[in-house]
């Protein structure tokens, strides 16, 4: 087994070399990276190995269920993730975002991983020195950030996965936020997927049950448009034009930083600095003289626009990437308070959802608001649940036990964020890991992005 997975790793790591050079722009800087392609290939292959590893030797011949069983998986799913989140650390770049994709993907993962990851991955992103920065603008622009700009700031105001943002004034007088793309990521994400996938794959390969090939495929393809900045500023464009030509009642109230085009590339977008306060900034916003309360239905009214009427949704809509300010140039105020104007983020990740699927959708969350069994089996299937899976898909979806879900109280679906609260879907979690696992892997790409989308919009109304 160990040799077959050996085997497969060889081969992987030479197709993905090969192919990052084949496909790169600069085929000389990206042979130079692939010399560190054995050493992160090996990283992987062993820690692939060792959580492999660990989970049979901690759980041999310990009854399923038992508290012994559960005791050992419980410290099994600690460790691993553990060493999941120093590789992600790493080897940088497509992991982080890796990691932060599991830190979201709470009760469809093991607790362990998504409170390992939550807890240091928007924390320890890496940051590029300044020489990168300038060899960046050198490649992409042609000149120093110093010659592009009247004023810049070479320590970053803030750094992610992909990219940091330093602060910037153009030669007329304009603030700006220069989003600058980390060196060479764009050659290592080819490497850096195919390696993902490696681990993903040996884990299956080694427990059937676990299968997590869907989150490879999905960063396989949203990481090259994630990549590429021009496709982001096109983004955040469409999203403006579809509030003011389809949503026009709440349009005054979405805001989206202006692009600066000639100070733009794939891999550098400058954009209007934005003065605000981040959405979950509850006594910022007070500050401000605006009600967290209306914040919270600004947001949720902004992406049911966006999912059920414009069909092009802004994927990632976590902490950092909305921000509040007061409504500009607005006397009215709603007892006393001032009205919010939400500024969104990081344009990066859309996805379009057909007429089709918006329909289903929302007769699903219809069915479900009105604990209606039948039109929840019926729309789960047309989503791609399977009639066996419709009971989890509503679960995972509303994060309540099928038992709420059909109850027909006013506050069935209400989640008070409890320890009770919790600790039950948990559990269900943890009971039902095989069947989520088949039910992610037959769900499309799009409804899992809307599963990912739904659990930022509920932390960030919790939240507030």
């Amino acid at each position: 087994m160990w040799r077959r997975a050996a085997t497969a790793a060889l081969a992987l790591g030479a197709g993905a070399g090969g192919a990052a050079i084949a496909y790169s722009d600069d085929p000389s800087a990206t042979l130079k990276i692939c010399t560190h392609l054995p050493p992160r290939l090996l990283r992987d292959t062993v820690t692939a190995a060792t959580i492999a590893f660990d989970y049979q030797y901690s759980l041999w011949g310990l009854e399923p269920g038992t508290p012994a069983w559960l005791s050992a998986k419980h410290d099994a799913h600690l460790r691993s993730a553990n060493r999941l989140q120093e590789l992600c650390f790493r080897n940088g770049g497509i992991y982080i975002k890796l990691g932060q994709h599991i830190a979201q993907l709470e009760y469809v993962v093991p607790e362990e991983y998504v409170q390992t990851m939550r807890a240091s991955m928007l924390k320890r992103c890496p940051v590029s020195t300044y020489e990168q920065v300038c060899r960046v603008f050198g490649k992409d622009i042609g000149e120093s950030p110093e010659t592009v700009f009247a004023e810049f700031d070479p320590v970053p105001l803030a750094s992610a996965s992909l990219a940091q943002v330093h602060v910037a004034k153009t030669h007329d007088g304009q603030k700006v936020a220069v989003k600058v793309q980390h060196d060479h990521l764009t050659d290592t994400s080819v490497i850096d997927i195919a390696t993902v996938g490696l681990i993903v794959n040996t884990l299956h390969y080694i427990f059937p049950t676990f299968d997590y090939r869907w989150l490879v495929d999905e960063i396989r393809e949203s990481a090259p448009k994630e990549l590429d900045f021009l496709n982001e500023a096109k983004n955040s464009e469409k999203c403006v034009q579809n509030f003011r030509r389809l949503s026009p009642h709440i349009a005054e109230s979405i805001y989206v930083p202006k692009v600066y085009w000639t100070l733009s590339s794939s891999r550098i977008l400058t954009m209007e600095f934005m003065d605000a306060k981040e959405v979950t900034d509850v006594n910022g916003i007070k500050e401000l003289g605006i009600r967290p309360v209306d914040v919270s239905y600004l947001v949720s009214k902004a992406f049911s626009e966006m999912i059920f009427k414009h069909g092009f949704v802004h994927c990632d809509p976590h902490a950092a990437n909305m921000m509040i300010r007061p409504l500009p140039q607005d006397n009215r105020k709603i007892f006393g308070w001032k009205r919010p104007q939400l500024i969104l983020l990081d344009h990066g990740l859309y996805k379009e959802l057909d007429y089709t699927t918006r329909i289903s959708y929302a007769s699903l969350w219809k069915a479900l608001v009105f604990s209606d069994e039948k039109s929840i089996k019926e729309n789960s299937v047309k989503l791609g649940a399977g009639e066996d899976l419709h009971a989890l898909f509503a679960g995972v979806l509303t994060m309540r036990p099928w038992k709420s879900v059909i109850d027909p109280a006013v506050d069935h679906l209400v989640l008070d964020g409890n320890s009770t609260d919790r600790s039950e879907l948990q559990m269900y979690a943890s009971l039902y890991f095989p069947q989520i696992s088949e039910l992610l892997r037959r769900l499309p790409r799009v409804i899992l992005l809307m599963l990912k989308t739904n659990d930022c919009l509920r932390a960030v109304n919790h939240a507030l």
